[in-house]
């Protein structure tokens, strides 16, 4: 039978409801018959549920890389509690007797593969009229692009002069006097933004008037801060985007490029566009460092954070999963994964520091020794030797306000500000927690053995301390010999 790991089921569950009760399905007997190919494609199971029948369900690896599951249950879940109760059977080794592929699932595969061919049918292979059609198709296709693209940069101008309009507001009234601005008529222009394809700038407008609220609230200056941290990022977003804006219109250019202010306005990436422009990845080996999971009141958005490493190069990676309120029921929300993912077919974003990747599909398999001395071989064995990089990256603008490193420290030792990683050539750091983050320092005290506390190696969140006035690190996991201690997952 075909190779799956509880990993795997984890990965492929809409969430973790779902995977536990797929469990106790399994655990309980709830199938009453097992049947899959001798080619091991197809893993078909009577299931007893609340109905009269049994639902029918099935797992398709006529494509290991991309398993379709059926169902005849009602549930609106991808997978069902069924489909991945079918795969606990197979993990528990339950006897499967062997079958023919149903008449209903060969047509199904007909078609899908009939769909697979015609969108990936070579030019060389097309007839001369076939061609025609695609070559017209194309062009039209492009021409309603290019439309769209310059009519949505120009509309995004528009909308920048709405943000340039608040700010100016606000810096021209002066920020002493947030405590009485009127939020009415800032607001209203945020609503606006929202017409203009400025999502970006839209998420910081509302997470300026959330800080002007708070002041009139608690009178806390930290707010203040925060407030004049934002009107810097908002000043320089604005004023980069309009000149890429203005430069692409003047020459007649919709085309996307290798540029972060794309998505930092407002913009969404798509995979293929992604490898378009020349980041893609393939068949690469990634394992989770580290995950966890927050709220943006602004945005009214969940977003799900993971952070990967690449086995083959070092480089560290961020993954996030956006989960709006408005749209939290339609969207699976990302989990922890333990295991190594092989994954086919990746792409990074453009912009700096940890670059974000994303992936459809991935091969989940068990971590071995070797993936973790290969996770810390690409350690670094001075903190000093990283600082300045780091320190420049994290003065960009609109850069993201951490960056994730591997250190190796000969120790964890107490201070008077808390705990400092000392590394193996005498460099050290303070450790904290940033701000909006959850708290991770105190939980040093709860490691489950002294030994993590000297040669190791940590993954770390490096950030600016504005109160401090220094740079701080933030633990995120440990990582030894055999083993990846999290702090956040």
């Amino acid at each position: 039978m075909i190779e799956i790991t509880e990993q795997q089921i984890l990965a492929f569950a809409p969430n973790a409801t779902a995977a536990s009760n797929g469990k106790k399905i399994s655990q309980k007997g709830g199938f009453v018959n097992l049947m899959r190919t001798s080619d091991n494609t197809l893993y078909i199971g009577g299931c007893k549920g609340s109905g009269k029948n049994n639902y029918i369900t099935s797992a398709d690896y006529i494509n290991q890389a991309d398993p379709v599951f059926r169902c005849s249950c009602p549930s609106r879940q991808y997978p069902c509690k069924h489909s991945l109760a079918l795969l606990y059977e197979i993990i528990a080794g339950k006897e499967f007797s062997i079958c023919e592929v149903p008449e209903d699932i060969k047509r199904k595969r007909e078609k899908k593969l009939a769909r697979d061919n015609k969108a990936s049918k070579p030019e060389s292979e097309m007839t001369e009229e076939e061609l025609k059609k695609a070559e017209k198709k194309k062009a039209s296709a492009a021409k309603t692009v290019k439309n769209a693209r310059i009519k949505k940069l120009k509309n995004q101008l528009k909308g920048l002069d709405l943000a340039d309009k608040m700010t100016d507001s606000l810096v021209m009234a002066g920020l002493g006097t947030i405590g009485s601005a009127s939020l009415k008529t800032y607001q209203d222009i945020v609503k606006q933004m929202g017409d203009y394809y400025l999502t970006g700038v839209q998420k910081l407008c509302s997470q300026l008037l959330i800080e002007i609220t708070n002041f009139q609230k608690d009178s806390d200056v930290a707010h203040y801060g925060n407030a004049i941290d934002i009107l810097k990022r908002l000043h320089t977003l604005s004023k980069k985007s309009r000149q890429y804006i203005e430069n692409k219109l003047a020459n007649d250019d919709a085309e996307l490029d290798d540029n972060m202010l794309y998505e930092e306005l407002g913009g969404v990436w798509k995979l293929a566009e992604l490898e378009e422009i020349g980041r893609g990845i393939k068949d690469k080996d990634f394992v989770q460092l580290s995950f966890w999971t927050d709220y943006s009141e602004a945005a009214k958005m969940y977003t799900d954070t993971g952070c990967w490493i690449c086995l083959e190069d070092g480089n560290i990676y961020i993954n996030y999963n956006y989960r709006p309120l408005k749209a939290i029921k339609y969207i699976k929300q990302d989990d922890s994964v333990f295991g190594a993912a092989r994954v086919q077919r990746a792409a990074t974003y453009p912009g700096d520091g940890n670059l974000r990747i994303r992936w459809e599909n991935a091969q989940i398999r068990d971590l071995t020794e070797e993936d973790y001395s290969r996770i810390t071989s690409f350690a670094s064995d001075s903190i000093n030797s990283e600082a300045k990089a780091i320190k420049n990256t994290l003065k960009n603008t609109l850069a993201q306000p951490m960056l994730l490193k591997l250190v190796k420290y000969q120790k964890i030792a107490r201070c008077d500000d808390g705990f400092v990683l000392i590394s193996e050539s005498g460099d050290n750091i303070l450790l904290g927690d940033m701000p909006d983050m959850e708290q991770t320092t105190p939980r040093i005290e709860m490691l489950p053995g002294s030994y993590l506390l000297k040669d190791q190696v940590m993954l770390a969140a490096f950030y600016y301390n504005n109160r401090k006035r220094r740079l701080q690190a933030q633990p995120l996991s440990i990582i030894t010999k055999n083993s990846i201690v999290r702090m956040l997952y």
